[in-house]
């Protein structure tokens, strides 16, 4: 094409800049975007923001590599059409504003529950980023974990603005900068060559999947990260007797990081273990930034939780003891003190899984027929799973929405867990059974873990829907109408921002929201429920028919 053509090229035309024609043309060879000549001429518009025009080209260029190569091996190392870290078509999207945002976020909310990460490491990886494949991956995969997370709400979301407006959420810019680390991977054999990097990669694709509810892949990540760390030696005491001090914590905490998610994924989705309690724990101290003691309280907590306990709960094994779950469940009660000497964010975590490990635990008793109603023991009894509720409810009342919230969508799961045992329990044990006592009951813990699950983010949009068919289909409807009406008539608590926030909140009330069922919608969904319920109650003898109708999570009937 001559250079004195009329015409520009795609990419010149869109960001209103001159083309010489070429193909390809300077300005696109200079980017590094794709020069074609395929759009239709059209009328002119208004002028927009080139830099704004530029990253969006670059962003879909990048998309349209990914999809082209969706279909590659998923380890093909060293292939020849991998870009480097630098290149043009990713180098925007992982800007230094958005690596400041998300270490803020870090620093300030999640390195306490996960202390694996330094600033000095993370200013190194920075450094690094343009040369190293590894140190790039790394901190995609970071910044990817950090915007996947609720509530994100830093500088971070700032940088993702400004970069490309069509990016509608943080969760949607989190995925993109996943399979740019997940696919740039494939430059190098991590496999072959592992290090502590490729642990802490691998962990974080595994929690960015967790979060998007991609369970298959993400137990794939998670036991990749395992068996990394196995392959360095990171569960051999041997291995940190040459390290320096500082190298040495680090590597501890992220082998006891791994040990506590996978009993914790086992847990929930039945999965068999990999690592064992065979190294000692990192120190007790003060580092520059947080104390790790409720880290490592989280560690006392997981750790009966061994391959015995996990064949049980799996039926891999049938060796249990009434004696053994008793003595297991006084200790999980006894295990953290009644002051916990960590931050907030540390003992909403702490005080959630406590409970749900209870229930846990007495799930598995009730499985093996162990329980009583005559039992001196609760902890062996039908009604346990009130007295777990009373306590679960007493402990998150005390705590601020945000320390619950940035836990993520594994919290929230954890709180249905509790309520859904509770339910079973509400619709089999008379409610004037005189082991509830005076006071608050069954229904008001019920009614307080609802509306957690209903304002909690991430909470309404998976878990609301499933818990309310729960009570619809297990409780008797007159029941079920009162707990609704009270969720429903509660207000939740005010949205966490800062003056900042709200104002490039309306700065950029075009931009689309995320998926997740606002507040107000969550109250309208409960008072719809409510009203259904007491309309079958009243004006019908005919059964429920509910359309989120879900199998019962335990379906079990204590002896009359």
């Amino acid at each position: 094409m001559a250079s004195s053509t009329k015409r520009a090229c795609d990419a010149c035309h869109r960001r209103k800049v001159r083309c010489n024609g070429q193909q390809a043309c300077g300005n696109c060879s200079q980017a590094g975007l794709a020069c074609t000549y395929d759009a239709i001429p059209q009328k002119k518009g208004p002028k927009g923001s080139r830099a704004k025009i530029i990253s969006e080209l670059r962003l879909r260029e990048g998309q349209k590599q990914a999809d082209h190569r969706r279909h590659e091996s998923y380890f093909s190392y060293g292939s020849s059409q991998t870009s480097s870290p630098s290149s043009p078509i990713w180098a925007g999207l992982l800007s230094q504003d958005l690596i400041d945002g998300c270490t803020e976020y870090y620093f300030q909310n999640m390195y306490p529950t996960m202390p694996i990460l330094h600033q000095k490491q993370l200013g190194g990886l920075v450094a690094e980023m343009d040369s190293s494949t590894e140190a790039y991956c790394l901190l995609c995969s970071f910044c990817a974990f950090m915007l996947i997370q609720p509530g994100i709400e830093t500088k971070a979301g700032q940088a993702i603005r400004a970069l490309e407006r069509s990016i509608s959420s943080n969760t949607s810019f989190g995925k993109t900068l996943l399979d740019g680390a997940l696919r740039r991977r494939k430059a190098y054999d991590y496999v072959e060559k592992p290090s502590v990097n490729a642990v802490i990669t691998s962990f974080f694709a595994f929690g960015c999947f967790f979060g998007l509810d991609k369970h298959n892949t993400a137990w794939f990540h998670l036991r990749e990260a395992t068996t990394l760390a196995q392959t360095i030696g990171m569960q051999d005491e041997k291995t940190y007797a040459s390290m320096e001090f500082t190298e040495s914590v680090g590597m501890r905490r992220l082998f006891w990081l791994l040990f506590v998610t996978e009993r914790a994924y086992a847990l929930q989705k039945h999965r068999p273990l990999t690592l064992h309690a065979t190294i000692k724990l990192p120190p007790a101290a003060e580092d520059s930034s947080k104390s790790i003691a409720g880290f490592l309280y989280m560690v006392k907590l997981y750790r009966p939780f061994d391959d015995t306990f996990i064949g049980l709960w799996n039926k891999s094994r049938t060796d249990c003891s009434t004696l053994w779950l008793a003595h297991l469940q006084k200790q999980l009660t006894q295990e953290l003190p009644a002051v916990l000497d960590c931050t907030e964010t540390q003992a909403a975590d702490l005080r959630t899984s406590q409970h749900w490990l209870r229930t846990i635990v007495w799930q598995l008793s009730i499985t093996n027929g162990f329980l009583s109603s005559t039992s001196p023991d609760s902890s062996t009894t039908f009604t346990y799973p009130i007295e777990i509720a009373k306590d679960l409810v007493a402990a998150t009342s005390q705590l601020s929405q945000r320390s619950m919230e940035v836990h993520g969508i594994g919290l929230i799961e954890k709180l249905f867990d509790v309520a859904c045992t509770l339910i079973d329990v509400m619709s089999c044990v008379p409610l004037e059974s005189p082991s509830f006592g005076v006071g608050r009951g069954p229904t008001d813990y019920l009614n307080h873990l609802v509306r957690l699950i209903s304002t909690l983010r991430g909470g309404a949009s998976r878990y609301l829907e499933l818990v309310v068919a729960k009570i619809r289909d297990t409780l008797p409807p007159h029941m079920a109408a009162a707990v609704l009406v009270v969720a429903a008539a509660t207000q939740p608590p005010p949205p966490l921002t800062t003056p900042a926030i709200k104002a490039e909140q309306a700065s950029s009330s075009s931009l689309s929201s995320s998926p997740e069922m606002a507040p107000s919608s969550s109250s309208s969904f409960l008072q719809h429920a409510a009203d259904s319920v007491s309309s079958e109650y009243h004006g019908s003898s005919s059964a429920s028919t509910s359309p989120y109708s879900t199998p019962p999570f335990l379906g079990f009937r204590p002896p009359s």
